[in-house]
């Protein structure tokens, strides 16, 4: 009796212990992945004096606008936050220094309630100025914090009249703080003056722009707009390289951003192990006028300042982005003896050449895209990266067969055409 009892004792002894050593486990398996957090997007509307304008399928560009609200609020999925904000709906006197303070959060950021927002937006009337720095300031700051895609959609049917709060410099210097936040804008039969700067202001935080002549036109944008903001994307790390590779950031595989003014270098380091292949590649964007003939160059370089490999690209005006790359294969080690072998610090250093008139700003700088990725290097010598990719050899061996082949053939033509013309 007392052995069945120990006996008893001992077995449920054993599965407290794996009952207490089980759910956590069970548990972690069962726990569902971490929710990402929800898209922000806000939709900025010019409620000013022009769009009482006629000329958007017979009705007001205001009555436009309406009508394509509502559609694009009966279609938000359901995990996206929205909130909408006005410029120019307030005030309707002519004191300037009043009418361009004149931006208001018609409804918060949040989850949506479709009845409550389309209420707000029919009681919409063109009023007064045109104050788009303002708004954009106050969009920014609405949809501030977290980590989630953010997105202003600006819809106006013409230029800023509150300068010189210039709305492009606006968007630099928010792009510029490294936030991830995208402008798309939106201009409703737009002149030469307001495309240009609707342009600026999208290409200053890497948005789009889209002129509209219709109603259904304008819903549909905005309804992409905010499905785009919906769909996952890869926000890049914010980091500053520097002066010199010493005080250089220590990245990490990822995708990274930062600010380079007009001819400046910056330095970055990453970490090789024998084995591995780095894999870099950069893109300048021209988010401001700048002059022609332009270029970037990426090199890594070892600590000791002797060059590695490197990838340039030039342009001469026609495009807005201008990018390169680069690829470093480090040999296996023959034998380590066990030892686990150092890693290579390599310095990747981000040039470029653009330039710009005087009579633009150069602050903030340019915006850069770095992309960094570390992985196993190629098995066979024949693959082109083992080479050293960007040195040249493969094109200098290529030319030179080239040129051989040639030489005999063209010797051999002529001997040939010689010997005929003596026959003859």
């Amino acid at each position: 009796m007392i052995t069945r009892k120990r006996l008893a004792a001992a077995t449920c002894g054993l599965l407290a212990a794996l009952a207490a050593a089980l759910p956590p486990a069970v548990a972690a398996a069962d726990e569902p992945a971490a929710k990402p957090p929800s898209p922000k997007v806000e939709l900025v509307l010019d409620v000013s004096g022009s769009m009482r304008a006629r000329d958007i399928d017979g009705q007001t560009r205001m009555s436009a606008a309406k009508q394509a609200f509502n559609e694009v609020l009966d279609a938000v999925p359901g995990e996206v936050e929205l909130g909408i904000r006005t410029l120019g709906a307030n005030y309707p006197g002519k004191d300037r220094k009043v009418g361009c303070k004149d931006t208001k959060q018609l409804y918060p950021v949040g989850p949506l309630d479709r009845t409550e927002a389309k209420t707000a937006v029919a009681t919409l009337a063109p009023t007064g100025w045109t104050p788009i720095g303002p708004a954009l300031l106050g969009a920014a700051e609405d949809l501030k914090g977290g980590d989630a895609t953010r997105r202003i959609v600006l819809i106006t049917d013409g230029e800023d009249t509150c300068a010189p709060l210039d709305p492009c410099e606006v968007a630099r210097d928010i792009a510029a703080k490294g936030i991830h936040l995208v402008i798309d804008t939106l201009g409703l039969v737009p002149d030469a003056k307001t495309r240009s700067q609707l342009l600026c202001i999208a290409e200053a935080t890497g948005g789009t722009y889209t002129s509209v002549q219709h109603t259904d036109e304008l819903s549909d944008r905005v309804s992409q707009l905010v499905d785009r903001a919906a769909e996952p994307v890869i926000t890049p790390v914010a980091t500053e390289g520097a002066a010199e590779c010493a005080k250089a950031p220590q990245l990490k595989a990822g995708l990274y951003s930062d600010r380079e003014k007009f001819g400046e270098h910056r330095w970055y380091r990453v970490d090789v192990l024998p084995g591995q292949e780095l894999r870099a590649s950069v893109s300048v964007a021209a988010d401001r006028a700048v002059n022609n003939d332009y270029g970037v160059l990426l090199r890594a370089v070892t600590v000791h300042g002797r060059e590695i490999v490197r990838g340039s690209e030039a342009g001469d005006g026609r495009t807005d982005v201008i990018s390169t790359g680069l690829r470093y294969p480090k040999a296996e080690l023959e034998d380590s003896d066990g030892v686990k072998p150092a890693a290579e610090t390599v310095c990747l250093q981000v040039s470029n050449s653009f330039s710009a008139p005087a009579s633009v700003k150069t602050d903030p700088g340019l915006p850069v895209e770095l992309t960094v990725d570390v992985v196993d290097a190629p098995d066979e010598a024949s693959d082109v990266a083992a080479f050293g990719l960007g040195r040249g050899w493969w094109l200098l061996a290529v030319l030179v067969l080239t040129g051989l082949v040639a030489g005999l053939l063209w010797g051999w033509i002529s001997r040939w055409r010689v010997a005929v013309w003596r026959t003859n």
